[in-house]
């Protein structure tokens, strides 16, 4: 392994270097489709306890925890109640999450699964017309048939209650204060809000809270008050998790979601009232002197990370380097490889049979076979891993925008916590409720149930969670943490945290670096390089293999720590707003 620090030689483009907080603030645009400013940042070294998330105001609202004496799951709480009002277009608490737990007592790693669930009235034809033909994606999107039920408080309330140490009350002051007191809308917000105003415009609660009285998409800089996110705060704060899914919250959820006449929900009270956190093993792969574990299914980040790693590892890519074409020709086709058995195979798995091998050893040696060094594959399908009892699927077809936003923290006591939140699309529904936005997440279902006569593992049913590509992930070495890592960005979220790990444990970068380096990734045959960035200059060679190169912004949000003699290192990612503090 390789880990001294070296200069980073493949860089992002800086369009602008301004000043910096803690890790350093940047602007950026919403989308990965629409260019911003690039702010550089700087490695963070403290030595007891860090917190990594995408805005500012979070962040300082996780640090106070961590310094007042709370645990991760203390911060995470505080983190997450002002995410959902400085960044609601990413995550809240009408939304779902993963977290990876690593305790330091037990000396073991936990994951627990906080995905939202379809509503038990829905079918898997859904969002399928009465002639069979699907639904186009936005038509899905906008409005109360895409909204789940939200996980994200229940994970809250979970978190604590695993190893809280503060008074639960007091972890929701933060956000109570800023919502109530108003906040300024940050650039990020801004941009979101503008790209997406014609449809936030749909509905009362959304238009009044983000455009003006004159309709127009608030701007930058404008104190933004919500006084109904306040009180529902409030009402958390003094009542739990009990609070949300049981009374007049959920009732006023329901009743939402079920009125809106173009485009009705079929959520219920009764989903509500059966929700659950489900605790998880977590899904590892060996890596040299690490075990690299994040979130299995319904989540396929834990998994498809785990095969491009383990794909790639048979490979040298230390000695090629970052500059490298042939390690980023290997490196994607990899992902390709990785990106068919997750269309085949991975779902929800308390619905669906899976194979058991997708991570052993020789399964993946046989799948490194297949990549020739210098060469694009001409073509990629999903391989025959070890099952228990094999059942024939036919490929998914669901869509997955990168929204999103990752959360790291690390606390005094040595706890690791990597936790990736989500409402799905930007903005989620566009539907809001007592202050904050619904989720979108059955849209991440196949809209198709069926191919060729066989159905589609993540196809959408009763209760059921829907595939996400999130991918929190704790690294060990030693069986202690050693890296928390995770991203936002849709199914581009298992390309961004690959490029991370391999940065870092491959190439030698510090965090920040890793981080920062441009993004590279292939998942269905395109090979997506970032725009404005000297990774550009990798496009003609990977052209001559036979890969299709697209340049493009490719918006990630990467979040991560490293623990490192006992010290710990932090970055963010430039691409987005996001801090590192620690003390």
């Amino acid at each position: 392994m390789r880990f001294a620090i070296k200069t980073l030689a493949l860089s992002v483009s800086l369009l602008s270097s301004s000043g910096l907080m803690a890790a350093g603030q940047a602007a950026d645009a919403f989308s990965p489709e629409a260019a911003g400013a690039i702010e550089q940042k700087k490695l963070v070294e403290a030595h007891n306890f860090m917190v990594a998330a995408a805005n500012p105001k979070a962040v300082e609202a996780g640090y106070a925890v961590l310094k007042n004496g709370g645990s991760a799951m203390d911060a995470y709480v505080a983190v997450q109640a002002v995410l959902g009002l400085v960044e609601p277009q990413s995550s809240g608490i009408g939304g779902g999450a993963f977290a990876v737990y690593y305790d330091a007592a037990k000396q073991k790693v936990t994951t627990f699964d906080a995905r939202e669930t379809a509503p038990l009235e829905a079918t898997p034809e859904l969002f399928q017309h009465e002639d069979g033909t699907t639904y186009k994606f936005y038509d899905a999107v906008i409005g109360g048939r895409s909204v789940g039920t939200p996980g994200t408080v229940a994970l809250m309330q979970k978190l604590h209650n695993v190893h809280g140490k503060l008074p639960w009350n007091s972890l929701f002051e933060p956000a109570i204060k800023l919502a109530t007191d108003g906040f300024a809308v940050s650039p990020r917000l801004a941009g979101a809000i503008s790209q997406t105003h014609e449809s936030l415009a749909k509905f009362p609660e959304t238009a009044e809270y983000f455009l003006d009285k004159s309709g127009q998409p608030l701007a930058e800089g404008t104190l933004l008050k919500n006084p109904k996110y306040a009180n529902t705060l409030k009402h958390i704060a003094s009542t739990g998790a009990e609070g949300f899914y049981h009374g007049q919250i959920a009732e006023d959820i329901v009743n939402t979601v079920r009125s809106i006449s173009d485009n009705p929900g079929v959520l219920s009270l009764a989903d509500f009232q059966t929700y659950k956190v489900k605790e998880r093993p977590a899904t590892c792969l060996p890596y040299e002197a690490f075990d690299i574990c994040g979130m299995g299914p319904p989540s396929s980040g834990a998994l498809t990370v785990g095969q491009i790693l383990g794909i790639t590892q048979h490979f040298d890519l230390a000695s090629m380097g970052p500059e490298s074409a042939q390690a980023w020709q290997i490196i994607g086709d990899a992902s390709r490889l990785a990106f068919a058995d997750r269309g085949r195979y991975m779902a929800d798995t308390d619905f669906v049979p899976m194979p058991e091998g997708l991570l052993d050893k020789s399964y993946l040696a046989t799948r490194a076979q297949l990549i020739t060094p210098g060469k694009a594959l001409s073509s990629v399908a999903a391989g025959e891993p070890r099952w228990q009892k094999a059942v024939v699927q036919a490929d998914d077809q669901s869509i997955e925008f990168p929204s999103t936003s990752h959360i790291s923290i690390v606390d005094a006591e040595g706890n690791a916590l990597s936790i990736t939140t989500t409402i799905e699309n930007g903005f989620g529904s566009r539907v809001m409720s007592n202050g904050f936005l619904l989720n979108n997440e059955l849209t991440d279902f196949s809209f198709a149930s069926y191919s060729e006569g066989y159905p589609i593992a993540n196809r959408l049913e009763p209760g059921k969670r829907p595939r996400s590509s999130m991918a929190p992930t704790i690294v060990l070495k030693d069986d202690k943490p050693y890296m928390v890592v995770g991203s936002p960005g849709g199914s581009r979220i298992i390309g961004y945290v690959s490029k991370a790990l391999i940065a870092h444990l491959e190439w030698g970068m510090d965090m920040q670096s890793a981080i920062s380096m441009p993004n590279m990734l292939n998942r269905f045959g395109i090979y997506d390089i970032e725009k404005g960035t000297s990774a550009e200059s990798l496009a003609p060679e990977l052209e001559s293999m036979g890969f299709d190169v697209s340049v493009k912004d490719l918006n990630s949000g990467l979040q991560g720590i490293v623990i490192e003699n006992g010290k710990l290192y932090g970055g963010a990612d430039p691409r987005r707003e996001g801090i590192v503090m620690g003390d």
